[in-house]
């Protein structure tokens, strides 16, 4: 894996709670390109519990989302040659909680670009512990605009 995360890369002030690199409070996920999409590596912590040993779903959902949403970006950049990516926003995802998801492991989530179409890209993403698929999700991100309010939040 690269030396620094997309996040960081792209967007070292984001306050996002899971992909902002800023917000100290937050999860700071760092998501790296492998083919087709991004993987990272996310480890747990005693608040991020549902119930004694288990991982929120709400935790998990917003590990997916973000991770997805920056696959979309990174997607829309290669894909229209851009320097940078653009700010894209989540229009829709969905997860499906496949097992308890445990605190003392490493998780790994992984995605992939299933297609894009101009400025929106569907993803799908995966999230290990131990090499047990504990959810699944899948998004559709899209790319946003001047006059959205989120169109200057990376930079």
């Amino acid at each position: 894996m690269a030396e620094q995360g997309v996040q960081r890369t792209y967007a070292p002030t984001s306050i996002c709670f899971g992909c902002g690199p800023a917000n100290e409070k937050g999860l700071q996920i760092d998501s790296y390109r492998i083919e087709n999409g991004l993987a990272m590596k996310f480890e747990t912590s005693e608040e991020h519990q549902a119930f004694p040993g288990m991982i929120n779903g709400g935790i998990i959902g917003t590990l997916l989302d973000c991770h997805g949403n920056w696959t979309a970006a990174i997607a829309i950049m290669d894909e229209q040659e851009l320097e940078e990516p653009p700010c894209t926003v989540t229009a829709s995802y969905s997860i499906k909680l496949r097992r308890p998801t445990p605190l003392d492991k490493t998780l790994e989530v992984t995605s992939q670009v299933v297609e894009i179409d101009g400025d929106k890209v569907n993803v799908e993403m995966t999230l290990e512990a131990d090499g047990k698929v504990c959810a699944t999700g899948k998004g559709l991100f899209v790319a946003v605009q001047e006059g959205h309010p989120a169109y200057h939040r990376w930079s």
